[in-house]
């Protein structure tokens, strides 16, 4: 890589990392799982720099192939636990409460779902960017969309957050 291509890829990496950060945790719903999905991502793209036109649009396509290669590999199931998580006593629901419910209503969508939404509501991307990036048709992209949507409205988490707010 010539020098200009290397510090083309710095300046791009340290102003980008945040919001990748950002789209790879909202993907992983893990801090740590998010900054190595990050890390992948831009060393994959660090060895095809050279040949990118669009760098934007390629690291985002590449987070979402790496991701997905991610969770297809492993396997992703729920592990019993003896402790139940504590609630707050007085009920009150704090924006971090708030921000926890979604989160997780968000975590119990299928990855394919969730990773629409993501680049969807998260990301703020069309439709055809977003079936681009995941190499779908709009038409999917759409469906997947409708069904996300119509269960995070069912989750339990969001309803009653919805219900405690009328």
């Amino acid at each position: 890589m010539t020098k200009e291509g290397r510090v083309e890829f710095e300046d791009f990496a340290s102003t980008r990392y945040g919001s990748l950060l950002r789209t790879a945790y909202l993907l992983t719903q893990d801090r740590a799982l998010a900054e190595d999905l990050v890390q992948a991502t831009l060393a994959k793209c660090w060895l095809a720099w050279h040949r990118i036109e669009d760098p934007a649009a390629y690291v985002h396509r590449t987070m979402v192939n790496t991701y997905t290669a991610w969770w297809r590999r492993r396997w992703n199931a729920e592990y019993p636990t003896e402790e139940l998580p504590q609630y707050a006593a007085d009920g009150g629901e704090t924006g971090a409460d708030l921000r926890t419910d979604l989160g997780g209503a968000l975590r119990r969508l299928p990855r394919r779902m969730r990773a629409v939404v993501v680049l969807r509501f998260y990301e703020d991307l069309s439709e055809a960017e977003t079936a681009d990036l995941l190499g779908c048709s709009v038409g999917t992209v759409k469906s997947q969309t409708s069904r996300a949507l119509a269960k995070l409205r069912i989750d339990p988490a969001v309803l009653d957050q919805a219900l405690e707010r009328s």
